[in-house]
């Protein structure tokens, strides 16, 4: 099959496909005075999301796209894929064989084990996961949903994009964390036509980044607060593509910004977000990605499930 990317239409069906199996997520609207940001700020609470993450969209996605004779699915995982696919599947009556580093959060292993799956724990990064889910996959006949770099994946996850431009169609800009790329390139072709997309990693995450200044997406070692959610191997094929074709490249934040926008979130708002789902904010919040003052930005809290509070 020929690559292309997704379009809008894509994100439709995906989204007729899904329909009220997955939670419309509320927005939460904050102001300058709060903010220091000279711009009207509306977070997308997607930790709201079922399973506590946006992946559902796309893990959902992807196992309702199977072939209807598949009895049993994998997936390699920080955490947050992995109890997606393990909750997909268990709606579907499906077994789950999830493949996780050790050095996951214990909360993210529970949720994955809460949903009935398989957990194989692997020493190293998401690379070392990714590679015995793919080992385990060829030796039984299992497929495996990806994370980040499927048709599918991609296309479930810009089903939240849609909710945005529902949700807040004045919105010039949607911010978001990138880790392989996923939720970037489908929030980007739902709203091609209404909003830029600015995607954001951490200094010690820059997959993304790394891919832009290499021509190609490369393998980058992962560190930080948010290489849990945001440490793949490398960029997938559609974030890279997807920034290639719109000439954007990804913004970077530091782990002191990181901390900032996960401190204020909890001590202002108290929302409990993961440091992945911080990233977003992070970048407003140290200026780093400025507004047109007056304007109205939306960023996504993508995922909630850390439940250290900082």
């Amino acid at each position: 099959m020929t690559f292309r990317l997704p379009v809008k239409q894509d994100i439709e069906s995906a989204a007729a496909r899904l329909g009220e199996k997955i939670r419309h997520t509320p927005t939460l609207d904050l102001h300058a005075d709060e903010t220091a940001v000279p711009a009207r700020v509306v977070l997308k609470l997607e930790l709201l999301q079922h399973t506590g993450s946006f992946k559902a969209r796309g893990a959902l996605n992807s196992v309702m796209s199977l072939q209807s004779d598949a009895v049993a699915v994998t997936a390699a995982s920080g955490g947050n894929h992995g109890a997606a696919v393990a909750w997909a599947a268990q709606r579907f009556g499906l077994g789950a064989d999830i493949f996780v580093p050790s050095t996951s959060t214990p909360a993210k292993l529970a949720r994955i084990r809460d949903y009935g799956a398989n957990l194989h724990l692997v020493a190293g990064q998401v690379g070392e996961a990714l590679a015995a889910c793919r080992e385990f996959a060829a030796a039984r006949g299992v497929p495996v949903v990806h994370p980040y770099d499927t048709w599918e994946t991609v296309c479930g996850a810009g089903t939240l994009g849609l909710e945005v431009a529902t949700q807040v169609p004045e919105a010039e800009l949607v911010v978001l964390g990138c880790g392989g790329g996923g939720l970037y390139a489908g929030v980007a072709a739902a709203l091609a036509e209404d909003a830029l997309v600015q995607p954001v990693e951490t200094e010690q995450c820059p997959h993304l980044h790394e891919a832009i200044v290499a021509g190609r997406p490369v393998r980058h070692p992962s560190g930080g607060a948010a290489a849990d959610s945001l440490g793949p191997p490398q960029a997938g094929r559609f974030g890279y593509e997807t920034a290639s074709q719109h000439g954007t490249d990804s913004v970077l934040v530091t782990e002191d910004a990181l901390a900032a926008a996960r401190t204020f979130m909890w001590q202002r708002l108290r929302v409990l977000a993961e440091p992945g789902a911080c990233v977003a904010l992070a970048s407003l919040l140290s200026g780093q990605v400025r507004p047109r003052s007056g304007s109205t930005v939306v960023v996504v809290v993508s995922g909630g499930n850390n439940p250290v509070v900082p």
